[in-house]
C-alpha cells in the first residue's frame, strides 16, 4: 500500500511554523509526526501539501493509496483500524478524517475535503492531533512517552557513565555513541532519551520527559525541566522548561526559554528570556495567522513560537504568547512586540523589512556550518514565504 500524509485544515492555524514544511513534519515527542507514522507502518511516505513545497515534498502516488491525517499522531489502536480500511472508506472521528483509502484519480479533491463516493468508518480510539502551535508543548510529555516506547521496545540501552547522579535509571534509554559525563538525571516522573551521538556535558540537570535527538548538545550547566524536546544537530543551554526545538537550531547560552516551539535553523542569542506567565495570571493570547487577529489559547502558561531562520541578539526580551514569523532578526532593548511578521529586521525602536538576497545569503551560510546545502529548492521555499508574507509587513 502507499501511504501519503495530507494536509487538513489545521495547517494554516499552525503557521508559522508551516510555512516550510508540511504538517506532518512537526516535532512533537522524540520524532516527527512523520516518522511515528512509518516507525508503526514500517514503511516511506510522501505528502500531499502547499504546491510551492511539493519540490521538496513530492507525492508518490499509485493506483492504491491510503492518505493519513498530517496533524494526527499514529498509535497501535489507529493502525490496525486503518489497515481494515477497503478502497473508498474513511477513518473518521467527529469531523476529523484520519485516513482515507482511494483510487489515484481522486487525490486532487482531498485537501478541500470534496470527496465524494466515500464511506465513513467510526473510530473510538483515542488519538492525540496537532491544530496550533500551543499543542505541541501542551502534549509533548505524552508523545515523549509513547515515542520512547516505540523507539525502545526489545532494545537494550547503552551504559550511562558512573559520573553521573541518576533516578528512575530504568526509564532512561541511551543510543550507540551518545555522551553523558557528570550530569543529573532524574527519570522518575518521565523517560529520558538520548539520542545518537548526542551530547550532555557537565553539571547539566535534567528531569524527564525529555528527549535529546541525534548530534544535539546540552551545554555545561543546563537546567531542563520536561517535558522538552531538544531537536537533531541543536545546542541548549541555560533553564529550559516545557519546550520543543525541531532541529538544527541553537539556543546555546543562559536565559530562560519556556513553553515554547523553536523551529529549524534558528538562534537564540545570549540570555534571550521570554515570559510564560502574564503578572495578571489571565489566559494567554496568540496570534493567529488565518484569523489576522490575538486569540484566547485557554493557556496560563504559553511563551514563544518562533518560525524557521529567526534569531535574536542578546538580552532580548519576549513578552507572554509571543510569536514570531520567518527569518526575523530581533535586537535592541526592552520587551518585544507579541507578533513580529517574517522577514523584518529590527526591535522595539522599529522593524524594517529584510531583503530577500541577504535572507538567502544569510540561510547559506547556516547551512553551510552544518555541512548542508541551501539549493535552489530551499531558496525557492524561503522566496515564496517571503511574498506570500508581505502584508503581513505592512501591518
Amino acid at each position: 500500500m502507499n501511504y501519503i500524509l495530507f494536509d487538513d485544515y489545521s495547517r494554516d492555524n499552525l503557521l508559522p511554523l508551516t510555512y516550510m514544511r508540511p504538517v506532518a513534519d512537526i516535532r512533537i515527542g522524540i520524532l516527527t509526526i512523520r516518522e511515528k507514522w512509518e516507525k508503526h507502518l514500517n514503511v516511506k511516505t510522501s505528502s500531499l501539501t502547499e504546491s510551492y513545497l511539493s519540490e521538496k515534498f513530492p507525492t508518490v502516488r499509485s493506483e492504491n493509496n491510503t492518505l493519513l491525517n498530517g496533524s494526527v499522531c499514529p498509535n497501535a489502536g489507529l493502525i490496525e483500524e486503518i489497515k481494515k480500511l477497503k478502497p473508498n472508506q474513511a477513518l473518521v472521528n467527529d469531523d476529523v478524517i484520519i485516513a482515507l483509502c482511494m483510487k489515484d484519480e481522486g487525490l486532487e479533491d482531498v485537501n478541500d475535503m470534496e470527496i465524494e463516493d466515500i464511506d465513513d468508518v467510526m473510530t473510538n480510539v483515542d488519538f492525540l492531533k496537532i491544530n496550533h502551535p500551543w499543542d505541541i508543548f501542551i502534549h509533548n510529555g505524552k508523545a515523549i512517552e509513547s515515542d520512547f516506547e516505540l523507539l525502545t521496545k526489545g532494545r537494550k540501552s547503552q551504559k550511562l557513565s558512573d559520573t553521573n547522579r541518576v533516578l528512575g535509571a530504568e526509564n532512561i534509554f541511551i543510543e550507540e555513541g551518545a555522551t553523558v559525563e557528570m550530569a543529573t538525571l532524574n527519570a522518575n516522573r518521565g523517560s529520558i532519551y538520548i539520542g545518537k551521538n548526542a551530547e550532555i556535558m557537565e553539571g547539566s540537570n535534567i528531569r524527564g520527559p525529555f528527549a535529546i535527538c541525534e548530534g544535539a548538545t546540552v551545554k555545561m550547566g543546563a537546567k531542563i525541566y520536561g517535558p522538552t524536546t531538544l531537536g537533531p544537530y541543536s545546542k541548549l543551554g541555560g533553564e529550559v522548561n516545557n519546550s520543543v526545538i525541531f532541529g538544527y537550531s541553537n539556543k546555546g547560552h543562559d536565559g530562560f526559554l519556556g513553553n515554547s516551539v523553536i523551529a529549524e535553523w534558528c538562534n537564540i542569542g545570549a540570555d534571550t528570556n521570554n515570559s510564560n506567565l502574564k503578572n495578571s495570571y489571565d489566559n494567554v493570547k496568540l496570534w493567529s495567522y488565518p484569523q489576522e487577529t490575538f486569540i484566547d489559547t485557554g493557556l496560563q502558561f504559553c511563551g514563544l513560537i518562533m518560525g524557521d531562520h529567526s534569531k535574536t541578539a542578546i538580552n532580548t526580551m519576549f513578552n507572554t504568547g509571543t510569536v514570531v514569523g520567518v527569518n526575523v532578526n530581533i535586537f535592541g532593548p526592552g520587551f518585544q512586540r507579541n507578533f513580529i511578521p517574517s522577514f523584518f529586521w529590527g526591535g522595539t525602536k522599529g522593524f524594517k523589512p529584510y531583503n530577500i538576497n541577504k535572507a538567502v545569503e544569510v540561510a547559506k551560510a547556516v547551512f553551510a556550518r552544518r555541512d548542508k546545502e541551501f539549493n535552489d529548492v530551499e531558496k525557492d521555499i524561503l522566496t515564496h514565504v517571503f511574498e506570500i508574507t508581505i502584508n503581513n509587513r505592512k501591518a
